[in-house]
């Protein structure tokens, strides 16, 4: 079983997936970015306040050009109120070029010292033809731990 949930269905959808686990989507500039997390007990000891989130990105090109991904920067806020600014070139070491109609996804992770935290950013993308940049906005999405669910 699955809820939608629907803020401004142009620019964010919120898919909540037995939950286990959430996507949501945003569009900016004619670019779809969908983020899907999962909590990873594998890798987090709770007794320590070591909670491993991954998370999988997928953008999607609905423009007429060929665009490349420059640039991320993230904000990364744990409910112990800490809070990470991460930046750099692109992003798992590439710098992908889209081309129009085509998707781009990668997958990555985020360690948190709590069981709630959540992310959100911003991509700085190029339109491959012109040179022009352009920001694409990364949705916020929330990272919980199962135990923290009623």
């Amino acid at each position: 079983m699955y809820k939608i949930y629907t803020t401004d269905f142009l620019n964010c959808i919120i898919f909540i997936f037995d939950k286990s686990a959430t996507m949501v989507f945003k569009v900016t500039e004619g670019v779809m970015i969908s983020v899907e997390q999962f909590y990873q007990p594998d890798y987090s000891n709770p007794i320590q306040g070591e909670y491993m989130f991954a998370y999988k990105i997928s953008i999607q090109n609905n423009n007429l050009f060929p665009i490349q991904l420059l640039r991320r920067q993230w904000f990364i806020i744990d409910s112990n109120t800490e809070k990470k600014e991460v930046e750099g070139e692109g992003v798992i070491g590439v710098q992908p070029v889209i081309s129009p109609g085509e998707q781009y996804q990668y997958i990555s992770g985020c360690n948190l010292k709590s069981e709630l935290g959540k992310m959100y950013g911003s991509y700085l993308m190029e339109n491959v033809m012109t040179k022009q940049r352009f920001q694409v906005k990364i949705p916020v999405f929330q990272m919980e731990a199962p135990c923290k669910r009623n």
